[in-house]
């Protein structure tokens, strides 16, 4: 058993079923994945067979409904959580981020698009066939999405698009991109969702490949240059775009969390069992009392992250859940794995200053998992206002 397991606290909402789609899905990854994350970090890109092989377990389709190609009967949330756990435990948070970017840019089109979008675009990318990528963020503004100045213009029964968008992760692969759009005025009001085809006229991106992590994980700039956009590519209704863009930031949080959560176990067990092989004056490095008290506090933290989780997960199945409570969760996740990545690093000494180990690939992916999905700022500015709201 990994160490990792071993320090899992048992999950009184995770059933066999559960624990066998962890053990299929584990599969999967040590076989097609992890034997081949450092070749792929160093290439910076990963190979196209890997959707398909995706597919081929079921992980594309996960939580997806069945009349368009995907697997909804026996799932529920902690299905996605233990995939994300399970993707995050090769150390290279680029592959989780790329593989399963659809995550974030086909909930849209399956809860707002019309019909003909969803059979024309969902099966294909849950088969692994074509990409999707999600586009807000721009050149002047990340969290801030009610400022976004890209243009669409509505002439007849097209859309002309002008602008650009940064920091687009599977931008580079993506056939098309669900993209945050100003049709109105200034503010959340004036916003819409277009589903633009990547190949259209007008569509230019470049690479952002000099990144501190997830090397393997492709980052563009797009640019839409006089772009013309069918209106029947239009996501829900014109100027109400704002509400599907937030649809699905609290599972797009929980998945980050998880993510998060299992590269904390991940840096834990590569140090223990450095420290259980390392000899220092005398004694294994585990037996010092200084080094035992760091696991100690991983341990900590990491338990306490792992029950927010999975209370938070629990109140989502019930309909019960406060945003803020998954804003701060996540707060509470990323700051765990910047603990842990630091001790980690601290016990491995040397040996985790040198490329390839896993420890020092999480320990430099710790900001993006901090800034990503909404930043640690941010998520503790929502949960304030909503306190505040609540009990005004």
């Amino acid at each position: 058993m990994p160490m990792r397991d071993s320090i899992r606290l048992p999950n009184p909402y995770q059933t066999d079923t559960h624990q066998q789609w962890r053990a299929s899905l584990r599969k999967f990854v040590d076989s097609h994945i992890t034997p081949f994350v450092d070749d792929w970090e160093e290439a910076g890109t990963l190979p196209p067979s890997l959707w398909q092989d995706a597919a081929n377990v079921g992980l594309l389709q996960l939580g997806y409904p069945e009349a368009l190609g995907g697997i909804s009967a026996g799932t529920d949330l902690h299905h996605m959580i233990i995939a994300a756990e399970e993707l995050a435990a090769c150390g290279a948070g680029g592959v989780y981020a790329s593989l399963m970017v659809h995550g974030i840019a086909l909930p849209p089109i399956v809860h707002y698009g019309s019909e003909a979008l969803k059979q024309r675009i969902v099966p294909s990318v849950l088969a692994g066939e074509q990409h999707i990528s999600l586009a807000i963020t721009e050149p002047g503004g990340g969290s801030d999405v009610a400022q976004l100045t890209t243009q669409a213009r509505r002439e007849g029964d097209h859309y002309i698009v002008n602008g650009s968008k940064t920091l687009i992760t599977g931008g580079l692969r993506a056939n098309w991109f669900t993209t945050a759009v100003r049709t109105g005025e200034a503010g959340v009001n004036g916003l819409s969702l277009l589903l633009i085809n990547a190949n259209l006229e007008g569509v230019s991106r470049t690479p952002l490949s000099k990144k501190q992590g997830w090397w393997c994980s492709d980052t563009a700039t797009l640019y839409f240059d006089n772009v013309v956009v069918p209106c029947d590519h239009l996501i829900g209704q014109e100027n109400s775009g704002f509400l599907p863009i937030v649809h699905n930031f609290n599972n797009e949080r929980l998945a980050l969390t998880a993510s998060a959560l299992e590269a904390a176990r991940v840096c834990f067990e590569d140090a223990w069992c450095w420290a259980n092989e390392r000899n220092t004056f005398g004694k294994p490095l585990i037996k010092h009392q200084v080094i035992g008290h760091k696991f100690a506090e991983m341990l900590r933290q990491i338990n306490a992250t792992q029950g927010y989780l999975d209370s938070c997960a629990w109140q989502i199945t019930q309909g019960i859940s406060k945003p803020s409570d998954v804003a701060l969760l996540k707060v509470q996740a990323t700051q765990t794995l910047e603990f842990c990545a630091r001790e980690a690093l601290q016990i491995l000494g040397g040996a985790g200053y040198l490329r390839g180990c896993r420890a020092e690939r999480i320990y430099r992916e710790v900001r993006v998992n901090a800034i990503g999905g909404g930043s640690e700022e941010i998520m503790r500015d929502l949960a304030w206002r909503q306190l505040m709201a609540s009990n005004a």
